[in-house]
């Protein structure tokens, strides 16, 4: 396939500011994925490149944490193992089966957990209360977001955010950053299973890479210098955004229905 260098602006656009906000609230895919399609990207191919472009971003962001002290990943081994194993089996598993079932419940999942972080006192700039310990985090959390992440993706960074603040007592920015360590693992290995099977449009994956990484750096430095009065409106923004797009999609023409009938009673 060919793609003109207008296009290829485009799109490297789009993944700059996507890996922004993905690198301070997650959600990234929410821009990335439709765009692709939009440029003619096949649904698969559309999944696998947003993989190559996301791992990027999501690494850079990573480096960036890691380096300024927020995050040990010495201290996340097993996570990281068992975020890899889960998001593998999930890559495996959605070439084989329909992830439509998410979708219907994907939405209020989302809408909970921006309740959460609008209305809960645990999220801010200092550590909460731990409820379990690292190791069953990483069992639980790890790879079964790792697995979701894999299988279907929208929202990923949100429901890690959310495990680290309820479950791991973390600060907001502690949270971010471990999120990202994770969501590149769970990246990467969607990402080592979509090019095995043959999916990805590296030209295009590659340009979005070089924006996704330039996002990355700038969104993951806004998050350690503002913290939480940042991320979290802007955690409770994309979750709402995400579950209003994936309820227009599934029931986009029924509402739309609804609303001329209402118009016609009116008026």
């Amino acid at each position: 396939m060919e793609f003109g260098v207008d296009l290829l602006a485009i799109l490297f656009a789009v993944a700059l500011f996507a890996g922004l906000v993905d690198a301070i609230a997650g959600g990234g895919g929410l821009i990335t994925i439709p765009a692709l399609l939009w440029a003619g990207i096949p649904p698969a191919q559309a999944l696998a490149t947003n993989k190559l472009q996301g791992s990027f971003g999501s690494f850079t962001s990573s480096l960036n944490f890691i380096r300024k002290g927020h995050v040990d990943p010495r201290d996340m081994i097993l996570a990281i193992a068992l975020t890899f194993i889960g998001a593998a089996l999930g890559t495996v598993l959605v070439q084989m089966v329909d992830p439509g079932i998410l979708l219907k419940i994907l939405p209020a999942l989302l809408i909970l957990i921006a309740l959460y972080f609008l209305l809960s006192s645990r999220v801010g700039d200092l550590d909460a209360h731990q409820l379990i310990s690292k190791g069953a985090f990483a069992f639980t959390a790890g790879f079964g977001i790792g697995f979701y992440d894999g299988f279907f993706g929208p929202g990923t960074g949100s429901f890690f955010s959310i495990a680290f603040v309820a479950l791991l007592g973390f600060n907001m920015t502690k949270a971010i950053a471990h999120t990202k360590v994770l969501n590149f693992t769970s990246n990467f290995a969607s990402l080592v299973m979509f090019i095995a099977g043959g999916d990805v449009v590296w030209t295009i994956g590659l340009v979005m890479a070089v924006g996704s990484l330039i996002g990355a750096q700038i969104g993951s430095h806004m998050v350690m210098k503002v913290g939480a009065r940042l991320v979290r409106p802007l955690l409770v923004i994309t979750s709402m955004a995400i579950s209003i797009k994936l309820i227009m999609d599934q029931y986009g023409d029924i509402i739309g229905q609804y609303w001329n009938q209402m118009q016609i009673w009116i008026g």
